[in-house]
């Protein structure tokens, strides 16, 4: 029977490539592989048949590169559809899959976002950035503030959207009451089209049908390696006590949904505090936690004007 969603897959790939972006595997080492679109101009030579993307093949971007790190219900493009297109004419637009995601795979046991963090800025390396800005999404956004952490000098600002610094334990016991869920598992990794429904629901402002059909196949196209992610979600908790601010020297700008129902608006108001004086914080009405989804124009124009003037004052220093 055909899939709904694979068969959409194509299209979406063909629009990302008349957006100027080309997907390649490129391999961070033996047994860790990770896929990206990346911007078309750079590819200089095109691998050969099962070559991995490598430095031989790519130049340095010309433009400011920007990062779009995905969250943990879809891969890469899928999230980020709407913003590539609307990026790209004065940005080098980087997607990864991150680590059990899309054509993303690793014999590694590690499992935190620290490792995605370190296999995302080896393969951008690999690829000639060497300098970027960072968007993350949920999941991706703990993997950007990883990222920000630790490479301080690759990464020259942040724009998260849902997402928080860590996630405490119990941070991650209130808000799955507050959801009426019992698991991360249970929210994140749904098995059937009820609890895809119930994550759909939960995730956004506007209530949007879907037949069961469609739920069932975006299950089977979209959740895959459900054991790694389930570790992946394990290795996302750490203790109350072990939890840390790190003394970001990045500009962090907050792009939220204001009815976010998972992490809520609140949330990012006492993230900016904690964060200090380099963090902004901007709302958007009638946007859930897939505010970069459901309201994309507003979120591109406030995504766009955050990286001008973060360039802006990059080339006046």
């Amino acid at each position: 029977m055909v899939n709904f969603v694979a068969i959409q897959k194509p299209l979406l790939h063909g629009l990302m490539k008349m957006a100027g972006v080309r997907q390649y595997t490129v391999e961070i080492e033996p047994g860790t592989i990770m896929s990206f679109w990346v911007p078309s101009e750079i590819v200089k030579r095109k691998p050969k048949k099962g070559e991995y993307l490598c430095p031989p093949h790519v130049e340095k971007p010309s433009k400011p590169a920007v990062v779009l790190v995905h969250g943990f219900a879809a891969e890469g493009v899928v999230t980020w559809q709407f913003q590539v297109g609307a990026l790209t004419k004065k940005y080098a637009v980087y997607v990864p899959d991150l680590i059990f995601f899309g054509g993303s795979m690793s014999t590694r046991d590690e499992r935190s976002p620290a490792f995605q963090a370190e296999c995302l800025v080896m393969g951008l390396r690999k690829l000639g950035v060497e300098k970027c800005t960072v968007v993350g999404f949920s999941y991706g956004g703990m993997v950007a503030f990883k990222m920000s952490e630790l490479y301080p000098d690759f990464v020259q600002g942040m724009v998260i959207s849902g997402s928080i610094l860590a996630m405490t334990d119990s941070l991650s016991q209130d808000t799955l009451h507050d959801l009426g869920f019992s698991s991360s598992s249970e929210l994140l990794l749904p098995t059937n089209p009820k609890g895809l429904k119930a994550l759909q629901s939960v995730a956004m402002y506007r209530k949007f049908w879907f037949p069961d059909r469609f739920h069932k196949d975006f299950l089977e196209v979209m959740f895959t390696n459900r054991k790694e992610r389930a570790e992946l979600l394990e290795g996302l908790i750490v203790s109350n006590k072990d939890a840390t601010i790190p003394c970001f020297s990045q500009r962090i700008h907050l792009l939220w949904g204001e009815k976010d129902q998972i992490f809520k608006v609140e949330l990012a108001q006492e993230m900016k505090e904690q964060l200090g004086e380099n963090a902004t914080v901007e709302g958007i009405r009638k946007a859930g936690h897939l505010a970069h989804l459901e309201r994309p124009c507003i979120y591109n124009r406030r995504l766009k004007r955050f990286l001008a003037s973060l360039h802006e004052k990059g080339a006046k220093n």
